[in-house]
């Protein structure tokens, strides 16, 4: 049979394809020029393909492969397992985060299982208010709504718009939102509203007649980030638009003027913020001085809008202190920060009040009696010796009648999630869960406990997670990397700015064309879905461990499974 003959029986393998191949290649530029426009320009649910239309999607194609592929290219185990990520985006999208068959790792790194009960709760038994009081004794305590907290990250390590999602999300979710030792901005105050406020402490910006008509034009044809960022523009100066918050109700920028006198400002917190926690680091950014010394003037201030005080005295990833390239250190972040603006900035190691224990405590009075609420410090564990320095320090000023801390945060050495060496990351300081066990037995030993809150941070992503740590004596768990997921981050590793490379979704960059694409309303609704699901998960895991409180958890609720015998023992706490 001839080529011929072959073709005749079929046409379609004679026909001239040149024609049907230009004609589909036109149809696919189409397509991809209309699918990149949409990305940039319409849909505002995903800002990675705002800052990359069409590229971006090869992310989700490669994302969807995953699972299948997973025993081809293998998984992620830094988190335990994928499914710990895969958790928290589908909780902050307000999916089901239901698994099937089981997960990739199923008793993580920890070994750590709990107890179930013989006749289990239901749900309603438990408890559903999971507020703590900090501070009895101060003027003003702070009673938080919840046991989590969005753990300390700067205005300016993380994005203006990346702050203000942050902020919302705890206002909407009811959570305590830690400042960072960048201080306090008025990127925190997001859900402030002018009517909330007293126009005397306030710096305000009001665009023209026909800027308003410019934004009302827009936002009815665009949306309310290209509007919003367009009518920015013509009313606020470029260096100070990440300083400033939006009032649409009157189409006015106003923020906070720090140089107006202490009397202006408010008496008491306005219900229009979150519950914020102030951390002053090493360098004093918020409350510093000209010549970078302690301001009581600027602090009483800050302490209008902030509920307690934590004193930043090391952390597990970057004991010497916050790292901020110079391409973060924008106009707005040396406004706030006290500090000259595009230059590196590093904080210094030791905190400059705190050159030995009767000094640093005799500061942290002071600043119980200067804002009459509750203050604490944060530090990494080494040892029970290390330790019981602090503690002897503390009795002794009960005995003295003195005051004390009124918490303690505890950063294990796995903590931290900004900028920091690689030669400190996991390397300082003790885990937390053999941190934990060592502060709450020293402190009860010493007879302290009853009076200091203890505060948990470090890689804290899931319900079990949390759980884990009230096992192990934690009052309060805040957390960083959890809730940089929900808002956002892919864990590109590009936090620092350095080399040239930015974070590709806008979250912690400083970059314009990334940050000003980021979606602080949509992200912020995320961040308040993980908030509740991980308070969900809670209230779920005492049930089946037959708990009505978390006053009931104890290290008796916690199984370790030996990594030699693969045998269930009790928990040990011997070294």
């Amino acid at each position: 049979m001839t080529k011929e003959d072959l073709f005749s029986y079929f046409p379609l393998f004679s026909a001239d394809w040149g024609v049907f191949v230009k004609l589909l290649l036109i149809i696919l530029i189409v397509v991809l020029v209309n699918i990149a426009i949409y990305d940039r320009f319409i849909q505002r649910k995903n800002q990675l393909l705002i800052n990359f239309p069409l590229i971006g999607r090869m992310r989700y194609l490669f994302y969807m492969l995953r699972n299948p592929m997973r025993q081809y290219f293998g998984d992620e185990t830094f988190y335990d397992s994928f499914e710990k990520i895969d958790w928290i985006n589908k909780v902050s999208h307000g999916e089901n985060p239901y698994l099937s068959f089981s997960p990739s790792n199923p008793y993580g790194n920890q070994k750590a299982l709990f107890r179930h009960a013989n006749f289990v709760n239901e749900l309603h038994e438990v408890q559903a208010d999971f507020s703590v009081r900090f501070g009895e004794n101060r003027k003003i305590p702070f009673e938080s709504k919840s046991i989590i907290g969005r753990s300390a990250m700067s205005d300016g390590a993380v994005s203006p718009e990346g702050t203000r999602a942050y902020a919302r999300g705890a206002f909407n979710g009811r959570f305590p939102i830690n400042t960072g030792e960048g201080g306090l901005t008025s990127n925190f105050l997001a859900t402030l509203n002018l009517k909330d406020c007293d126009n005397s402490y306030l710096e305000i910006k009001e665009g023209t007649w026909f800027a308003k008509s410019i934004y009302r034009i827009m936002r009815f044809f665009t949306n309310r980030e290209v509007s919003q960022r367009l009518y920015r523009h013509m009313v606020v100066r470029q260096i100070d638009r990440g300083s400033f918050i939006f009032d649409r109700s009157r189409l006015v920028y106003f923020r906070i003027n720090w140089h107006s006198p202490l009397e202006s400002f408010p008496e008491s917190i306005s219900e229009g913020i979150p519950d914020i926690t102030f951390q002053m680091g090493s360098g004093l950014y918020g409350v510093r001085d000209k010549d970078g010394n302690f301001s009581d003037d600027l602090y009483q201030k800050v302490m209008r809008f902030c509920r307690m005080t934590e004193v930043k005295l090391a952390q597990g990833a970057k004991q010497t202190g916050g790292k901020l390239l110079a391409t973060k250190v924008s106009d707005d972040i040396a406004y706030y920060r006290g500090i000259p603006a595009h230059k590196d900035l590093v904080s210094p190691n030791r905190f400059p009040y705190a050159t030995d224990m009767e000094t640093f405590f005799d500061f942290i009075e002071r600043l119980q009696k200067l804002s009459d609420k509750p203050v604490g410090f944060k530090i990494v564990i080494s040892s029970r010796e290390n330790f019981e320095t602090y503690a002897k320090a503390l009795k002794e000023r009960v005995l003295e009648g003195k005051d004390i801390a009124d918490f303690i945060t505890i950063d294990g050495g796995d903590g931290g999630s900004a900028t920091a060496p690689l030669e400190m990351m996991s390397k300082i300081g003790l885990p937390i869960r053999e941190s934990l066990l060592i502060v709450n037995e020293v402190l009860k030993e010493y007879e302290l406990r009853e009076h200091i809150k203890i505060i948990a941070s470090e890689k804290v992503l899931t319900p079990d997670d949390v759980v884990d740590l009230l096992c192990h004596g934690a009052d309060f768990i805040n957390i960083a990397r959890g809730f940089m997921i929900a808002a956002g981050c892919i864990r590109a590793r590009e936090c620092s700015g350095a080399n040239g490379r930015n974070c590709p979704v806008g979250l912690n960059t400083m970059n314009e064309a990334k940050r000003s694409k980021y979606l602080v309303i949509e992200k912020s609704k995320h961040i308040a879905f993980y908030h509740h699901q991980l308070l969900q998960g809670v209230r779920s895991l005492l049930a089946v461990m037959g708990k009505n409180h978390i006053d009931e958890l104890s290290m008796d609720d916690i199984i370790i499974r030996s990594n030699k015998t693969e045998e269930y023992q009790p928990y040990c706490t011997s070294t």
